[in-house]
């Protein structure tokens, strides 16, 4: 069975490589070294059948130890892969020149790894059947006391017929050059007749191009009696295809002893070398839209600030992020988001020039590689194009849909040095684009650094809130415009920031949302809330329905449901006083999964509303498919309800709706005499702001419902 022999210094190294090494096929042994001298007093008694070895080892490097092994007993025509860290070819070089048959870059491709392996193991093979086959009638020759001339006649007749069935390029040639034999599959290769090649000049067989190289091969073995290492050659086939082959040349001994011809093997290894090839581009490349990703933009900077080190470079880095995608792309679905976003790349490669590098980052980022710059403006002029040309309309599957974009740009050499921060430049000047409403482009400055240095301060601020319990909260009153009652509450989380005071949620939540802090924090909201609930409860408070808003990420990273029972039971809230408030990305995400979530919830009695409604996509299509219980109309309704008679009637068409399917309907926002009218009249049930009461301590919140309201309700209302 094969014998592979792992050789490197570092444990972690010898196993991974050994476990690899043993995947190639059913009975294989695998013998591992971290010691090269180890190794090659191994190697004298034993021969296997690949060798891999690190480069990089104290005591005798890879080169080395090929060197030495190529010089010990059966070491000659042992295939041996060097695997190295360096990227100078000097090293590969010198691999090859001690007698290596391929190498491999370290960190290894386990792919690469596995099909170099296992194609050296199968050329190892065919060479091995060669040989044995030829010392199997090089005994039936000697034993043989017959007419020497037949049976030596015989004898190459049979061989020819043995290398024949080989798939391999198989030659031989004399000290002089001269062709001795072709077999059967390098004659259907080249398109040639093996038997006129009989005699003639070898190297006719591959053209002009291939002579001197050959003729030097040759001689090296006819010198020096030695096989030499594998090498990989092009070879034009009788199509006119290039084909690659990895070529052996060994020498051929007369009974003397004496090496009178070189035998050349060539196994066509194309497919690995195209595998190869796409493997390259896959570790390059994005899938979706086969643009270069993050990796070969990195490179491709660096070499553009190599050549900016020989002289005066200018070249921009661009940054854009599609506004708004992610939305869109929950309510589109992901199919007509990836054909979005391949349309989205097929623009930008034909706004950028040939020169220019186009880039998926990640999501709906994109990044583009400005070089040959003479001016600022250069940079500026492709933003605007990119923004224009990505304003236009996009035709999908039927559907016409708009896209905007947020560009932010950072110049090399004015603004960084390195790639790791025209990267930090170019996406901080891409948030301040967005931060400024999107749709437009923004230049990379200084002020920027401070910026994100603010951001970061948040973020540790922020945990150590979580951490040291700096968060309250208030409570802002809802009452039902039928009996002047107050009902309920929302609870409304303030942070207690150290040296600055009570900051609003608006101010934190967005980071928290984005780095996966929302998920302690509305955890504490909830567990919070429904203790202040009860507690209201133990004081003889009248039944006060508490209402918490819920974020997406808790439907993607908590169970829910029993997140939201282990508060009811700590607490001992009744479940009919918590109202939960669900947002359009909730409900958009994963719908499924989230309608079983919430009716899991209604059976426990928990009441469920839609917030902000009016203001999404589909917002219909919700009371149709999840166990709402109300509907909360969105405070940009409110604003102008009295001054703009659109507002007007969306209110009226929404109170209406509400009411027909047996849904509560709050208004959030109320602020004037004039809304609270307008809505009393328009038979909304409950109201929410500050003509009520701002969000107040829960002290405070309690002299309120104990005071009962003061507020003058219309006629309309109910109440004469």
């Amino acid at each position: 069975m094969p014998v592979i022999v792992i050789l490197d210094d570092r444990v972690t190294n010898r196993n991974i490589f050994s476990r690899l090494a043993a995947s190639l096929e059913d009975g294989l042994t695998v013998q591992a070294f971290g010691d090269p001298q180890a190794a090659l007093d191994w190697t004298a008694e034993h021969t296997p059948d690949l060798i891999i070895t690190d480069y990089k080892m104290p005591g005798m490097d890879g080169a080395e130890f090929t060197r030495r092994l190529r010089a010990g007993p059966g070491g000659a025509d042992v295939p041996v892969i060097v695997i190295t860290v360096y990227e100078d070819r000097s090293f590969r070089l010198r691999a090859l020149e001690a007698g290596a048959t391929d190498f491999l870059q370290s960190p290894v491709d386990h792919q690469e790894f596995l099909v170099r392996a296992r194609n050296l193991l199968k050329l190892g093979r065919q060479q091995q059947i060669i040989r044995s086959r030829a010392m199997m009638l090089e005994r039936e020759l000697k034993d043989s006391e017959r007419s020497r001339e037949a049976e030596l006649r015989d004898s190459r007749e049979r061989l020819a017929q043995v290398i024949d069935t080989v798939p391999a390029m198989i030659s031989a040639v004399d000290a002089a050059g001269r062709c001795q034999f072709v077999n059967a599959y390098q004659a259907e290769v080249l398109g040639i007749d093996p038997l006129r090649c009989v005699g003639k000049d070898a190297t006719t067989m591959f053209g002009p191009a291939h002579r001197e190289r050959s003729q030097a091969l040759d001689r090296m073995v006819f010198e020096s009696g030695r096989a030499l290492p594998s090498f990989e050659e092009e070879v034009i086939d009788r199509a006119g295809r290039a084909r690659v082959f990895l070529t052996t040349k060994s020498p051929l001994r007369d009974a003397a002893q004496v090496v009178a011809s070189v035998l050349t093997t060539s196994l066509d290894i194309t497919e690995r070398k195209q595998a190869e090839s796409r493997l390259r581009h896959l570790a390059h490349h994005d899938v979706l839209t086969n643009l270069p990703n993050r990796t070969l933009l990195r490179n491709r900077l660096q070499r553009e600030l190599a050549r900016g080190r020989r002289g005066d470079h200018m070249f921009a880095l661009l940054f854009l992020d599609l506004d708004r995608f992610k939305g869109m792309n929950d309510v589109l679905g992901h199919h007509l988001g990836d054909r979005l976003l391949q349309a989205v790349a097929k623009r930008l490669r034909e706004t950028a020039r040939d020169c220019d590098t186009v880039a998926r980052l990640g999501g709906d980022e994109f990044a583009i590689l400005q070089t040959q710059l003479s001016r600022r403006e250069d940079a500026e002029n492709l933003a605007q194009r990119v923004i224009e040309t990505l304003a236009e309309p996009f035709h999908c599957e039927g559907q016409e849909l708009g896209l905007t974009a947020s560009v932010g740009i950072t110049l090399h050499p004015a603004d960084a040095n390195g790639v790791d921060e025209l990267l930090r430049n170019a996406d901080m000047a891409m948030y301040r684009a967005k931060e400024e409403g999107g749709n437009t482009f923004r230049f990379y400055v200084a002020d920027m650094n401070r910026r994100a240095f603010e951001a970061v301060r948040l973020e540790a601020d922020l945990r150590a809130g979580i951490a040291r319990e700096q968060f309250v909260l208030h409570y802002q009153p809802q009452m039902n415009l039928r009996t002047g009652r107050i009902i309920g509450v929302e609870a409304l989380l303030r942070w207690n920031r150290p040296g600055i005071g009570l900051v609003r949620p608006g101010e934190f939540l967005p980071l928290a949302e984005e780095n996966g802090l929302i998920v302690p924090l509305n955890a504490w909201v909830l567990r919070e809330a429904c203790a202040q609930a009860a507690r209201w409860q133990r004081l003889g408070l009248p039944p006060l329905r508490c209402s918490v808003n819920l974020s997406p990420v808790q439907f993607r990273k908590q169970d829910v449901i029993a997140l939201v029972v282990a508060a009811i039971e700590e607490t001992g809230l009744d479940p009919t006083l918590l109202d939960l408030e669900l947002t359009e990305n909730i409900l958009m995400e994963n719908a499924e999964s989230v309608a079983a979530t919430l009716r899991e919830l209604q059976a426990l009695g928990i009441g469920l509303s839609i917030d902000d409604f009016g203001t999404g996509y589909s917002s219909l299509s919700y009371i149709k498919n999840f166990p709402i219980t109300r509907i909360k109309i969105d405070q940009s309704f409110i604003r102008h309800l009295k001054t703009d008679p659109s507002d007007t009637t969306i209110v009226r068409a929404i109170i209406g709706l509400g009411h027909n399917l047996n849904l509560d309907v709050i208004a959030e926002g109320v602020e004037t005499v004039e809304q609270f009218t307008q809505l009393a009249a328009d038979g909304c049930d409950e109201i929410q702001g500050y003509y009520l009461s701002p969000p107040v301590p829960a002290e405070e919140l309690r002299r309120l419902v104990e005071q009962g309201t003061s507020l003058p309700l219309p006629a309309a209302a109910g109440i004469g």
